[in-house]
């Protein structure tokens, strides 16, 4: 059970604590510019950490709030999903499932943008039922998108329509953790909370599918197969399993880590039995003080993801332990003195600290009884609360480069082969869900829409 570190003091008081967040905001602008992968990000984050210790007056105390944010349940659960995804994606992609997909979707003629929106579509219905965005990642990324783009979409494009459907789900999804931690901080029945968010996720779907359709770059997707080997092995179709078996268990209300741990089960096995993988194949060890197979490969694979990831939530720690998000909160709730200024402190606050911690859930929690309090004052309903609670989460985190909604699906994009990555700074413009729900926030605020529903 994680326990509240000391508050942090700093020197030169508020403007010292800034300096940690100033930090890596400067590097992390600075690995964008330079279209760096994951592990750009990995030395922000960290020099952040480093850096913030000189400002601690207390370092023991800075120390034990970088703990602090590590020991938090959210850490383990997305650092295991990580590595344990790595595997079952690997268990799919070197079996040649995806090149004997690839083939017959081009055959099919279901190619370019149409492929793209078909993507955003069962994306956005996949992480409706499930509940959880990066668990989608997971699920889809090591099929549809290297399918995607050996079927002539642009890689940046597939990742764009998978996040722009994850964020979907996660908005509206009545299992998604931020609709029922928005629900729930704001006292307001969730059934209603869902039926009065379709206002704005269902035109903001409309809108990306439509963007998708017309803007969605294409490649020669033959060539992309030709690179990638160009032939066929239906029996590697069987790998499918793995995915089935996730989805499935996800849908039963199963852990995460519990349904990726099943496909990777039930991958092995069919992989096995039917002859596509050999045990060697899998797990080798050569001698000479050495590992090999595809199974350790992936999991070192993702030792850049898990590096940022512990930076991350240690950064996170500092934050919370120095009073941070109270001050923003404070800060923004000046400005809160009638319906359509206290709309948009309610934004610009859930919006600033999901991009700080990354984790909508953790905004939506710190801000809860704040938004509550304010939006009781000048007579903004509960469930109007709440979904201008979720939706700017969905906006603002997901468009984050920094956050897992962008360094995850980048992280997976890479696997695939340098004609496949994408760069985390290139994900929140190809987002289009999240941009049109940008859109549909500053209408619903500017013009009261939704707001008595």
């Amino acid at each position: 059970m994680e326990q509240k570190a000391r508050r942090i003091e700093f020197r030169f008081g508020n403007s010292g604590k800034l300096v940690p967040l100033i930090v890596a905001a400067a590097m992390i602008l600075w690995a964008a510019l330079s279209q760096s992968n994951v592990n750009g990000y990995v030395l922000a984050f960290f020099a952040a950490l480093v850096i913030g210790c000189i400002f601690a007056k207390d370092e023991k105390a800075y120390g034990e709030a970088m703990v602090y944010g590590l020991s938090k349940p959210m850490f383990a659960t997305i650092v295991m999903a990580v590595i344990l995804a790595a595997i079952s994606g690997k268990l799919i992609s070197a079996s040649g499932a995806v090149q004997t997909i690839a083939v017959y979707v081009v055959a099919a003629g279901f190619t370019g943008k149409f492929f793209v929106a078909a993507t955003f579509l069962i994306t956005c219905l996949l992480a409706f039922a499930t509940g959880t965005s990066v668990g989608t990642y997971f699920v889809v990324i090591p099929i549809l998108f290297p399918v995607g783009v050996m079927a002539g979409a642009a890689p940046e494009f597939m990742i764009g329509a998978i996040v722009s459907g994850a964020a979907f789900g996660d908005n509206l999804g009545p299992i998604s953790d931020t609709t029922i931690a928005s629900s729930a901080t704001q006292h307001a029945d969730l059934g209603t909370v869902v039926k009065t968010r379709m206002h704005y996720s269902l035109p903001a779907a409309v809108g990306a599918l439509v963007l998708f359709l017309l803007f969605s770059k294409t490649t020669d997707g033959n060539a992309a197969i030709e690179a990638a080997g160009g032939s066929t092995n239906p029996a590697s179709l069987v790998m499918l399993v793995v995915p089935v078996v996730i989805i499935v268990l996800c849908l039963m209300r199963k852990h995460l880590i519990t349904a990726l741990s099943w496909g990777i089960l039930a991958g092995s096995a069919a992989g096995l039995l039917f002859g596509i993988y050999t045990v060697d194949d899998l797990i080798l060890f050569p001698g000479g003080f050495s590992v090999s197979g595809a199974i350790i490969e992936a999991i070192t694979g993702t030792a850049g993801t898990v590096a940022m990831l512990i930076a991350v939530f240690a950064l996170l720690g500092v934050m919370e332990c120095s009073g941070l998000f109270e001050d923003v909160g404070a800060l923004l709730s000046r400005f809160a003195k009638n319906e359509r200024s206290t709309e948009a402190t309610i934004v610009l606050s859930v919006g600033i600290l999901s991009m700080v911690t990354g984790v909508i859930s953790v905004a939506i929690v710190a801000l809860g009884d704040l938004v509550n309090e304010i939006g009781e004052k000048v007579g903004i309903n509960r469930y109007r609360r709440a979904n201008l609670l979720d939706c700017t989460g969905c906006v603002f985190c997901f468009l984050a480069p920094w956050t897992v909604h962008c360094v995850i699906p980048a992280q997976q994009s890479a696997q695939f082969g340098e004609g496949f990555a994408v760069a985390p700074a290139s994900i929140p413009f190809v987002n289009y869900y999240s941009l049109c729900m940008l859109v549909m926030l500053v209408v619903a605020v500017v013009t009261g829409y939704g707001r008595k529903s």
